[in-house]
């Protein structure tokens, strides 16, 4: 459908994980975006009564236009989330909401378009590289699951791209790594990259490296094994933690190398910011340089994490809202 590119105000913006959920508001486009608020996802039946929960404490009235971007594919009105038990439809939402437009895009996607308005202070730099300006740039990061996107560079231009890429199989680059894949086939039959490199992620490499040792695994949720192994107090978490960083390197070179992301690698996601710069002493540069005769072109490129990025992906799905292109799904009108 043909749109106007500025989309009216004011705008409700979403970034919507398996995890939480984080909403925030702009009045008008003279303002930036103000009444952040994040959500536990399990104390909403759904998408619509996470939405009404956020504008009933923060007294906003119905908006005009809302951009949501979401863990999930969207392509079709019909939207199922990977990783939380939660259906909507599009054009339901822009019903009950009044909305003159409403986007929905890949949470990722809606992370992509936000990557242009980044300042050097947002970022955390990982090894050496010097980008190239208007190449193709990787995004990659690690959450309640998987997330993985892209700026394409096409005649001048920086397209996002929308996919799923953190179900690809995971790969291993180590003898270690091949017998935890083993036990990992075990358990789930197919190993995706996300089956690793997330919070229950994080999880299952406790668990594995448990049983390769010969150990009973406790009953651990995520923060608890990070937090074990950020105190030194539990080598088993320890462990995974280092297989997490060592996984996320092979997997952030292999996208580089997939997309030629000369203009750079960017990791967004809960769990790496979260742990601060445990990546910078991990094998993670490591790993994303070492793919044999393109370890020199993969030493080129610069990797970065992004400080907040559930913040930086609202400005990416207010973006898109003025912009609506690759990847984004927009609800007809009534």
């Amino acid at each position: 459908m043909a749109l106007d590119h500025c989309a009216p105000y004011p705008r409700l913006l979403g970034d919507i994980g398996g995890t939480h959920a984080r909403f925030g508001w702009i009045q008008s486009a003279d303002v930036g975006i103000a009444h952040i608020g994040t959500y536990a996802c399990n104390e909403y039946e759904g998408l619509g009564a996470a939405i009404a929960g956020y504008l009933e404490e923060h007294r906003r009235p119905a908006p005009v236009s809302c951009a949501l971007g979401i863990a999930t594919p969207v392509v079709s009105d019909s939207v199922t989330m990977t990783n939380r038990a939660w259906s909507f439809s599009i054009s339901d939402i822009r019903r009950r909401f009044g909305l003159e437009r409403l986007v929905v895009l890949n949470d990722f996607a809606a992370l992509a378009l936000s990557i242009p308005t980044l300042a050097p202070q947002e970022l955390r730099p990982v090894g050496g590289g010097q980008a190239i300006a208007g190449a193709t740039v990787a995004i990659l990061g690690a959450g309640t699951g998987l997330g993985v996107s892209g700026l394409l560079a096409v005649h001048g231009s920086l397209v996002p791209i929308t996919g799923e890429g953190g179900h690809a199989s995971l790969g291993a680059s180590e003898a270690i790594e091949d017998r935890l894949l083993s036990i990992l086939r075990g358990w789930f039959g197919h190993v995706s990259a996300e089956r690793v490199l997330s919070g229950p992620g994080i999880v299952n490499l406790y668990r594995a490296s448990c049983e390769l040792a010969g150990l009973p695994a406790e009953p651990l949720e995520p923060p608890e094994v990070t937090a074990r192994a950020v105190q030194g107090i539990d080598a088993r978490c320890s462990d995974a933690i280092a297989l997490f960083f060592g996984f996320l390197g092979s997997f952030a070179g292999n996208l580089a190398l997939t997309l030629g992301a000369r203009g750079g690698v960017y990791i967004g996601g809960g769990i790496v910011p979260q742990l601060g710069d445990r990546i910078r002493t991990s094998g993670f540069r490591e790993r994303f340089e070492s793919k044999g005769r393109y370890r020199d072109y993969l030493a080129h490129i610069p990797t970065w994490v992004i400080a907040d990025p559930a913040a930086v992906a609202l400005r990416g799905a207010n973006r898109g809202l003025d912009d609506p292109g690759s990847g984004l799904r927009v609800a007809a009108p009534a």
